[in-house]
């Protein structure tokens, strides 16, 4: 009995030492943003905007390449860690490339794109998009840990975070700016740094500009660190306008518009449950722009099946615009979850 302890008591230390130790290493290694950075870009054209015209934008979490329609995932009731396998995430990619290029889109918001990811095995997602569409990027890493060790098997490595993509010229330098984080250590080591990236785009014969703000905000918090991010995004948004430029924010907000749990309500409590963004939390002016005609994303507790009793969906994917904007349309484009969880949201404008 007393050896059978000493060796339950050994293997106890063992695996404290070893507990101590990766919190010793994701402490010493931990992404410690700047309140705001300089965002990576590169601009690929002279092409300018101007007062009156017509702009194309899109919104697309493209789930790093790995949630397509065959995809669950652990942390939405599902049991899956990572992609399948690389064909998948290499098949994801290009479809996803495809439908960028096809689109023509003036600017193109895109959330969960993998740099140096083990899930993704290390693909530079970034380049790989900008070298098949030809357009200029700028890009914010809002989650880069050395290694995130849950569940089982352990996600691994993850460099990943949002990019702007678009056919016109970028003014002055792209910025990330970091937002609230609601986790404390150690969860937080090994959790999403969030942040808005902000793009600049001048518009011709004036001294204003269009400025795009990407997005991804809070999923997997208590519903503070959302609302600390969105009034975050608002103070942001309205300083801008307040010197006479255009705003577009847009992306994946983690929480429903107005409207859309009538037509889309939650199934299952006890799985992943939105927030809920609404009109109230604007300025006078302001509009939010999304479609409820169709879902932006699915819940990835099981693998796509739109005949299932169990498919959850939402509408958490859209825009936010000034005054000084048109809003023309906006649609969710139905790609079926193809190759994502998300699928795109396209918003045509005119700058009045």
């Amino acid at each position: 009995m007393k050896r059978m302890l000493k060796i339950s008591g050994i293997i106890l230390l063992v695996i404290l030492l070893a507990l101590c130790a990766l919190l010793t290493y994701l402490t010493c290694t931990e992404y410690r943003p700047e309140n705001q950075e300089t965002a990576p870009f590169e601009s690929r054209t002279e092409q300018t905007l101007s007062s009156g015209r017509s702009i194309r934008i899109v919104s697309f979490n493209t789930g790093y390449a790995g949630l397509d329609k065959t995809a669950d995932f652990f942390m939405d009731g599902g049991t899956q860690v990572n992609p399948k396998n690389q064909d998948t995430v290499a098949q994801n990619l290009s479809s996803i490339a495809g439908f960028l290029t096809k689109g023509n889109y003036d600017i193109c918001l895109l959330q969960e794109v993998d740099r140096n990811s083990s899930r993704t095995k290390n693909t530079d997602e970034l380049s790989y998009y900008a070298k098949e569409t030809g357009l200029g990027f700028s890009y914010a890493a809002n989650y880069r840990c050395r290694f995130v060790p849950y569940p089982l098997p352990p996600i691994g490595r993850i460099d990943s975070g949002i990019a702007t993509m678009s056919n016109l010229n970028m003014y002055g330098n792209p910025q990330r700016i970091s937002l609230p984080c609601p986790f404390k250590w150690p969860v937080r080591l090994a959790n999403l740094k969030r942040c808005l990236l902000v793009t600049r785009y001048p518009i011709e014969g004036t001294d204003k500009e269009l400025i795009a703000v990407n997005l991804h905000l809070e999923a997997y918090d208590d519903g503070d660190g959302k609302k600390a991010q969105t009034d975050a995004l608002m103070r942001l948004l309205q300083k801008e306008y307040e010197k006479g430029n255009y705003i577009i924010a847009g992306g994946d907000f983690n929480q429903t518009f107005p409207q859309s749990l009538d037509i889309f309500p939650i199934k299952d409590k006890k799985l992943w449950t939105p927030g809920i963004v609404g009109d109230d939390m604007l300025p006078e002016g302001w509009r939010l722009a999304y479609d409820t005609a169709v879902p932006s994303c699915r819940l990835l507790n099981e693998p796509y099946d739109p005949g299932s009793a169990n498919t959850q969906y939402y509408v958490i994917d859209g825009f936010i615009v000034s005054p000084n904007i048109t809003i023309e349309t906006v649609k969710t484009i139905d790609l079926g979850f193809s190759n994502s969880d998300h699928n795109p949201v396209e918003l045509q404008v005119t700058l009045m």
